[in-house]
């Protein structure tokens, strides 16, 4: 019973036809779902991954309109990474995010490998990482766009930073009850402060790394616009899932119990410093309802909501994304 890597991250969004703009037509990503956020059908749940909607390579977003700023402090998902292929890659992107526009930092090396972060439009601090034949989990496969060279596309999700005011209860979370493993540390780059810890599960590399980042100088985080609402874990099957429920309940976890996403089945939980966690089973995948060649082209509705399509897209607002 292993947790593969990283699953999906979750993000909020104020502005759902920009936000389409930017991850698909600046970023080259896939919208391979447009669908409805389950627990509140009157917003919209966009996902964008690789080519085929790989595991471990989706960024998906809540489009709440009219939502407040994000203020970033500890008990947050503080940077979510894409991967690229090489170094090379950075710098076509440094380049692209200079044409766009795009607010952008140096290339700079984290944990060894060369990362350049940048914002989105509503602050959202993302970190492209260079593989260069880094090993570990196995990359998604690149959409085709015709201003994005393959060999420079985003092929899947990158580690995850969280900050916390206090580092060892998340580590206990992660190392006695997911089964992370330690595997090295790095100076902070943003001053005098404790080495960001590494932690890894399954295969490794870049694409299963947890990286932990104390900051007991900072407030709690306020998550509005632009901020990580949670961040999901890989577990390749059902059955594996069944044993996650059972494992967080005999360790006395407080959890939601097992919620049918019908593209996956989900599980989740809170760390001690109050981060969600999810686990997100790796099927049966975004092409069990549409073929995959036009994934993401018309609103998707899992079986338990179809029957309420008329009333669910009278209250949506319209979305027109092109």
């Amino acid at each position: 019973m292993e947790l593969l890597g990283l699953h999906h991250v979750s993000i909020l969004t104020g502005k759902a036809e920009k936000n389409y703009e930017f991850y698909t037509k600046v970023l080259g990503m896939r919208l391979v779902k447009k669908t409805v956020n389950q627990d509140n059908t009157e917003s919209y749940h966009l996902f964008y991954a690789d080519a085929e909607g790989t595991p471990g390579t989706e960024v998906t977003f809540f489009d709440i309109p009219g939502l407040g700023h994000t203020y970033p402090g500890t008990s947050d998902i503080s940077t979510v990474s894409l991967r690229v292929q090489t170094t090379s890659a950075l710098l076509f992107w440094k380049k692209r995010f200079t044409h766009f526009g795009i607010q952008h930092d140096p290339i700079q090396k984290r944990a060894g490998r060369d990362t350049f972060a940048f914002r989105d439009f509503e602050g959202t601090r993302l970190i492209l990482v260079a593989d260069n034949g880094d090993t570990g989990v196995r990359a998604g496969i690149p959409w085709r766009r015709d201003d994005i060279p393959l060999e420079h596309a985003i092929i899947g999700l990158g580690p995850v930073t969280l900050t916390v005011s206090l580092a060892e209860p998340t580590i206990g979370i992660l190392t006695e009850i997911m089964g992370f493993r330690y595997v090295s540390s790095y100076p902070s780059l943003e001053g005098d402060y404790p080495e960001i810890q590494v932690f890894a599960t399954g295969e490794g590399g870049s694409g299963a790394e947890v990286h932990i980042e104390a900051r007991p100088d900072l407030p709690r985080a306020r998550i509005g616009r632009g901020g990580v609402h949670h961040v999901a874990f890989r577990v390749p099957n059902e059955e594996e899932y069944l044993q996650w429920v059972q494992r967080l309940k005999e360790n006395r976890i407080a959890n939601s119990g097992m919620v049918e996403r019908y593209y996956f089945k989900a599980l989740y939980f809170r760390e001690p410093n109050g981060i969600l966690f999810e686990l997100s089973t790796d099927t049966p995948g975004f092409a069990t309802d549409e073929p995959m060649e036009t994934m993401g082209q018309k609103l998707a509705l899992p079986p338990f909501l179809e029957t309420r399509r008329e009333e669910i897209e009278a209250n949506l607002r319209p979305l027109d994304l092109i």
